[in-house]
C-alpha cells in the first residue's frame, strides 16, 4: 500500500530539507517500513516517483541495506549476531535455538546478521534494533517473551519508539 495522507505530508516534508531529492530516499524507505512493517512494492514504486527515480534505484538501495525488509515480518525483528566475537561467545546456539522456538511464530521474525557492533556484550541480538546482550538461549527467550506480554515496548522495526503493544492475539499464553 503507498503512503498514507498522514505519511505523505511527511515524506513531502522530508524531501523538501534535502538540497537534492534522491538524498531522501533513506529516510522514505524507513517512513514506508514504519507504516507496513516492510518496504512493499508500492511503497518502492511511490518513493521511486516522490524522487524521480527509476523503481530500480529505490530497490537496488533497499535490497543493499539489511534493515530493510522486502517481505512481511513479524512485529518483532530478532537479529542475532554471529560475527567473530558473538561467533567465539555463543552467538551461532542463541541463533539456533531462538530459530527452533520461534520458526512458527508470525510475530517474531529470527534473522543472523553479520556484525552488529556490540562486541562487549557478546554473544548479543537486537529486538526491533534495540541492543540486549550478553545473553543465553534462556535470558534470549525471556526478553522476547517480555515483548510479546508487552512488559516492554517495542520499537517499530526501522528503529523509531512506538507504544503499540503486540495484539492480544500475539500474547503468549
Amino acid at each position: 500500500m503507498p503512503y498514507t495522507e498522514a505519511n505523505l505530508v511527511k515524506a513531502r516534508a522530508t524531501i523538501a530539507r534535502y538540497p537534492f531529492a534522491k538524498s531522501a530516499v533513506l529516510p522514505l524507505l524507513h517512513l514506508a517500513q514504519d507504516q507496513d512493517g516492510w518496504v512493499t512494492p508500492e511503497a518502492m514504486k511511490e518513493i521511486a516517483g516522490l524522487l524521480d527515480l527509476a523503481p530500480a534505484q529505490v530497490l537496488g538501495t533497499c535490497s543493499f541495506y539489511t534493515m530493510f525488509k522486502r517481505a512481511p515480518v513479524g512485529k518483532l525483528v530478532v537479529s542475532v549476531c554471529t560475527n567473530v566475537t558473538c561467533l567465539v561467545m555463543g552467538g551461532p546456539e542463541l541463533l539456533d535455538s531462538l530459530r527452533l522456538r520461534y520458526g512458527s511464530d508470525d510475530d517474531v521474525f529470527v534473522e543472523e546478521v553479520e556484525c552488529i557492533a556490540a562486541c562487549d556484550c557478546a554473544p548479543v541480538l537486537q529486538v526491533n534494533y534495540e541492543f540486549h546482550g550478553p545473553l543465553t538461549p534462556q535470558s534470549a527467550s525471556e526478553i522476547i517473551d517480555e515483548y510479546k506480554r508487552g512488559e516492554r515496548t517495542p520499537r517499530t522495526i526501522s528503529g523509531s519508539p512506538t507504544n503499540a503493544p503486540l495484539a492480544p492475539s500475539a500474547v503468549v499464553g
